[in-house]
């Protein structure tokens, strides 16, 4: 009796498609995605980047976003095990990192308990093309020594906490260590966010919202701490947006030019 395990022909990548713009991508992903024979891809992929895809990939759309209809993470990761196991080339596409809030490490995990080796693909993430759209870094010498990203997006379902993240201690170490935060998913929690971080970040820290960073219909806010919320309202920002909050910002209005007003506008 032949106990063997099944020869596996088949191979799986995990690709970041950056933060929207195609010209952001890596040539790796690239290469990566013209390659692949299955494209599993997120809600967020652009399609100017499945225009990489060679003709008669099978795209599959496995979309994944807070508040909407989305595709179950076990779905996801049976789909990518059958492809391989099928033979096909298979790109696990991404919006911005994999393994940056992309749930890519849980799905190295699933794919290494069934036996298929993943290579992983970085990609621009969003946080990152968020503040260098507005001509401002995430450090500075003068402004912060480190940046810290965090998601607002608390997990969900059983033996999920309320809220995992202790932000008033996120804010004094920020405070006390001089740090950037960059926060994702956290528009619809920004009234709780706001509040918490004040327990331990001056009112008047600098905030920005960027919502669909990199895209020609980017749009942002400048505001302070103690204003997020009610100026989050007033804009009518919603996800995709990140929430960037330290002094790196001060410098925000300074480092937008003349020339860009209308990209760098509300």
């Amino acid at each position: 009796m032949n106990n063997a395990s099944p020869l596996i022909t088949g191979r799986c990548t995990l690709v970041g498609a950056g933060p929207g713009d195609p010209e952001l991508l890596t040539i790796k992903a690239v290469k990566a995605i013209q390659a692949a024979t299955v494209l599993l891809v997120d809600d967020l992929v652009s399609d100017e980047v499945l225009a990489y895809a060679r003709p008669g990939a099978r795209i599959v759309h496995v979309g994944k976003r807070g508040g909407c209809k989305s595709t179950p993470q076990a779905f996801i990761e049976r789909l990518m095990i059958t492809a391989v196991r099928e033979g096909e080339t298979v790109v696990r596409l991404k919006g911005g990192d994999p393994f940056i809030f992309g749930r890519g490490g849980e799905e190295v995990e699933h794919l290494r308990e069934a036996g298929i080796a993943c290579a992983v693909v970085n990609g621009i993430t969003a946080g990152l093309a968020a503040v260098t759209s507005l001509g401002v870094p995430l450090t500075h010498r003068d402004h912060a020594q480190g940046v810290v990203f965090v998601t607002g997006h608390a997990k969900t379902g059983a033996g999920a906490q309320d809220d995992p993240t202790d932000w008033r201690a996120l804010a004094a170490m920020a405070h006390n260590a001089r740090l950037t935060l960059v926060i994702y998913m956290g528009v619809s929690g920004a009234a709780r966010i706001e509040r918490e971080l004040l327990q331990g970040l001056p009112g008047d820290t600098p905030v920005a919202v960027v919502q669909h960073a990199s895209l020609p219909h980017q749009r942002h806010i400048a505001t302070t701490l103690d204003g997020l919320q009610a100026r989050i309202a007033e804009a009518g920002l919603a996800s995709p947006a990140v929430i960037v909050v330290g002094d790196v910002l001060r410098g925000l209005a300074a480092a937008a030019l003349p020339a860009d007003a209308t990209r760098f506008g509300t």
